[in-house]
């Protein structure tokens, strides 16, 4: 086994996690976890503590797999991570952008602030509000959304950056 693929851990998520997923339905715990901790590795105790409260990891892990590929719709998939499975908005999406990346892009409060959006708190208004101007600004661009979300996410860090350094 070669371990590199662990170094980058959005190129391996997004290359091979994702489109295996899409082949089989399936995501193996080590897999699953690379993807929280590429959103938000200070998240990942929480999140194995919450997933193996009443259940083995390994079950929790296979029954987010299942309900995730065998909904419906992209709204039922959103609903089953954040209400069945008591996730946030910015990791489900985290999730289900790594698994459906053409259906659903990262909700992350750069991207929120970047596109003057208000805190959102439904699945309704992640459809109908964020996701549009998301697609919008993808449009602008000639990008898809894993592009964008990077674009307005790097635009938001940048200006950080320069509040930091400002006055030097």
């Amino acid at each position: 086994m070669s371990y590199i693929k662990y170094y980058n851990l959005e190129q391996y998520i997004f290359q091979d996690v994702g489109p295996n997923f899409r082949k089989t339905g399936k995501i193996t715990i080590e897999d699953f976890f690379c993807i929280v901790i590429w959103k938000a590795n200070r998240a990942k105790t929480n999140i194995r503590k919450k997933l193996s409260k009443n259940t083995t990891l390994s079950k929790s892990i296979i029954s987010i797999s299942d309900d995730i590929y065998n909904a419906h719709s992209k709204e039922e998939k959103l609903e089953i991570m954040i209400k069945k499975w008591k996730f946030g908005f910015p990791m489900a999406t985290a999730i289900l952008t790594v698994l459906y990346p053409e259906d659903f892009t990262v909700y992350d409060y750069r991207v929120r602030g970047q596109l003057k959006i208000e805190n959102i708190y439904s699945v309704d208004k992640y459809f109908s509000k964020f996701l549009p101007k998301v697609k919008k600004y993808a449009d602008s661009l000639g990008e898809n959304l894993r592009n964008t979300d990077k674009e307005l996410w790097g635009k938001s860090f940048y200006e950080d950056l320069q509040k930091l350094i400002k006055n030097d």
